[in-house]
């Protein structure tokens, strides 16, 4: 696909920020090595993470020969030596991602972004000089920042740059045996499922919402909801903060609309007119009929 337009990556300018970190891309391209080609050794002062997508050849790393062949990849860091050559009698292609890694503290950053950024790069810095096999298919990072450059995807400038920091990531879980140092944030599942059962009361607050409806959308038993509801805020129970969200509701539509008052008491979940008139005299201490008119929206 990319040997159309092997380079059309390249008339990006992308600069990331990650963490406490500047990734700035300097290339991102197909090559293709014809049979036998020789490319001297040389090194560069950035990143370069390279792919075999196709063929086969050979590597020196520093003094060492590695065998190239196509799923693997390997990576030289800045100063390092090394020598490419495809195979005398096969083509090689080659994905190449030119980056510079510079240190940009930032305020706000995420803390949980700022640890696997710091984490990544610090294994970048001390990858083994040796080729593996891509693993977790970062070459397909490639093949899919050249679609959404290609089409022009919604967004596609956003998706280059995840593709990129996906390539850095997934060549270092390539060589990583040591396991996850950085652990992703946890929910708090208790206040989770506390706010999402409210949200979902009131978004659904005319359509005959019960304990049960809402505890099978939190996937759990209608009596751990109610404990949830106890431990979260033990002098509200499920009833009380279903009336409290309906009443709101009532009072919005009493002051800002025309609507009959048992119109709007069976849009709110109540019976109707009689019994909200019942509810709201209790607890607000006057009638829907007088709360419209001391509230209502001139």
């Amino acid at each position: 696909m990319m040997s159309q337009k092997p380079d059309i990556l390249e008339r990006l300018d992308i600069s990331i920020l990650w963490g406490h970190y500047e990734i700035t891309v300097l290339r991102f391209h197909l090559t293709s090595f014809p049979p036998g080609k020789i490319i001297d050794f040389h090194n560069h002062a950035e990143f370069e993470f390279h792919f075999i997508p196709k063929g086969k050849g050979k590597v020196i790393l520093g003094e060492q020969e590695y065998a190239l062949a196509e799923g693997m990849l390997y990576l030289t860091g800045p100063g390092v030596m090394h020598y490419q050559e495809a195979n005398c009698e096969e083509a090689m292609d080659e994905f190449c991602l030119h980056i510079d890694i510079k240190e940009k503290p930032r305020d706000g950053a995420d803390p949980w972004e700022v640890a696997e950024a710091e984490e990544c790069v610090g294994k970048l810095r001390h990858l083994p000089l040796f080729p593996i096999r891509d693993r977790y298919h970062a070459m397909d990072c490639f093949l899919e920042a050249y679609e959404a450059y290609d089409g022009k995807l919604s967004g596609y400038y956003t998706s280059i740059k995840h593709q990129v920091i996906s390539i850095l990531l997934k060549a270092v879980r390539a060589y990583d045996l040591g396991g996850i140092v950085t652990e992703a944030p946890v929910r708090d599942m208790l206040n989770y499922r506390y706010h999402f059962a409210i949200q979902y009361m009131k978004a659904n607050i005319s359509s005959g919402v019960t304990l049960d409806t809402v505890a099978e959308k939190l996937n759990i038993s209608s009596r751990q909801l109610q404990r949830v509801f106890k431990k979260v805020n033990p002098e509200q129970t499920f009833s009380r903060i279903l009336e409290d969200i309906r009443l709101q509701g009532v009072c919005h539509k009493l002051s800002e609309s025309v609507l009959s008052i048992e119109h709007i008491a069976q849009s709110e979940g109540f019976a109707n007119a009689t019994y909200l008139h019942n509810v709201f005299r209790k607890r607000l201490g006057m009638t829907p009929a007088v709360y419209r008119k001391e509230n209502s929206i001139k």
